[in-house]
């Protein structure tokens, strides 16, 4: 009994610690996001891509790519050592777009996980005024999780069910 315990305390002692930074508790979640979007990416039936429930509205192909764009641009403008453009390419099928998705998560990761706790108090210049590096990765998500919502109800349209909500 007392070896169950100590093993709970350890366990929840190991979850705590991941998360005791907002560096590590953004890095968890990002991953956690990556698995989600990718999820709802398959779950779309490859006819449905170009699927937009209005005229105003992006395709579903759109949104995840607008996404990735997103991710490209917030990570290597304010996190990148080196700077260098995201070459633009063009994504006609289902397996290029999930791989494109997966890759930004990915490369976005590797950039940002590289910034020190200092570095996320740092101000940076952005289009809606002086903003620090921490609320960039907070912008990251939100913007991952906003057109995430549109494309849930995009599935949900075309009688897809989403993938099941996960959090943290």
């Amino acid at each position: 009994m007392k070896k169950y315990i100590f093993c709970i305390i350890m366990l929840v002692s190991s979850f705590a610690k991941a998360q005791n930074t907002p560096m590590t508790a953004f890095l968890e979640k990002w991953e956690n996001s990556k698995n989600y979007l990718v999820e709802m990416a398959e779950a779309m039936p490859e006819e449905k891509y170009d699927y937009k429930p209005t005229e105003r509205q992006k395709t579903f192909k759109e949104q995840l790519l607008h996404i990735k764009g997103n991710m490209d641009w917030l990570s290597t403008t304010y996190f990148a050592k080196d700077k260098k453009d995201v070459a633009k390419q063009t994504y006609t099928t289902k397996a290029e777009v999930i791989a494109a998705i997966k890759e930004a998560f990915d490369n976005s990761r590797d950039i940002i996980k590289q910034a020190s706790a200092e570095e996320l108090k740092e101000v940076v210049d952005f289009f809606a005024g002086p903003k620090t590096k921490l609320q960039i990765l907070n912008l990251l998500q939100d913007h991952v999780t906003h057109h995430r919502g549109q494309l849930i109800v995009y599935l949900n349209l075309n009688d897809v069910k989403p993938p099941k909500y996960r959090g943290w």
